[in-house]
């Protein structure tokens, strides 16, 4: 499986963002470990990691502790190594995605159309805290969303939750280099 990795750490000057490798990495405290290299004194620290446009890992490290995991779907760690690495420790997260996803309930008094409703992806089982990026503007159900939204891959979601933090023209920058 191919994958794209890429911190993104918050200092306080601003938000810098680099790739990281994670080919021999031995266990996820190891990933946490190269998380770390990047910026030792980063308040705030992620790591993005797409593989073969279908899953998305994001880790998080406040001041360098409490590694914070969330992913996209459980079927990575079964499906590959890195996979396995990242996810093989994780629960489900305290938000169902069914609940995320239920049809609001109807309000006689608004007009809207059933089109509306973003199409979803049913078979998505995410995984982890997926409230790791509350605090700087991505709600946990949010986050829900974009994973089960039909049509969204990996780099799709990565762009929009950084452009939301504010890191989106840094992480994109790496991407296209």
């Amino acid at each position: 499986m191919s994958y794209f990795a890429a911190a993104a750490v918050r200092a306080a000057d601003g938000w810098l963002a680099t790739e990281v490798s994670l080919a021999d990495a031995a266990d996820v405290e190891d990933v946490a470990d190269r998380l770390r290299d990047v910026d030792p004194s980063a308040d705030v620290s992620l790591l993005f990691v797409e593989s073969d446009d279908s899953y998305l890992v994001i880790l998080r490290l406040d001041g360098g502790e409490d590694l914070r995991v969330f992913g996209s779907d459980v079927a990575f760690a079964e499906e590959s190594r890195i996979g396995a690495l990242l996810l093989g420790d994780v629960g489900q997260p305290a938000i169902e995605i069914d609940a995320v996803l239920a049809p609001p309930v109807e309000d006689s008094t608004v007009d809207t159309e059933p089109d509306a409703a973003p199409a979803v992806v049913a078979d998505a089982d995410p995984a982890g805290d997926a409230d790791l990026l509350v605090d700087l503007g991505v709600p946990a159900n949010r986050l829900l969303q974009l994973c089960a939204h039909e049509g969204m891959l990996p780099s799709d979601i990565t762009a929009e939750v950084c452009q939301a933090i504010g890191c989106g023209d840094e992480v994109e920058e790496l991407r296209e280099a």
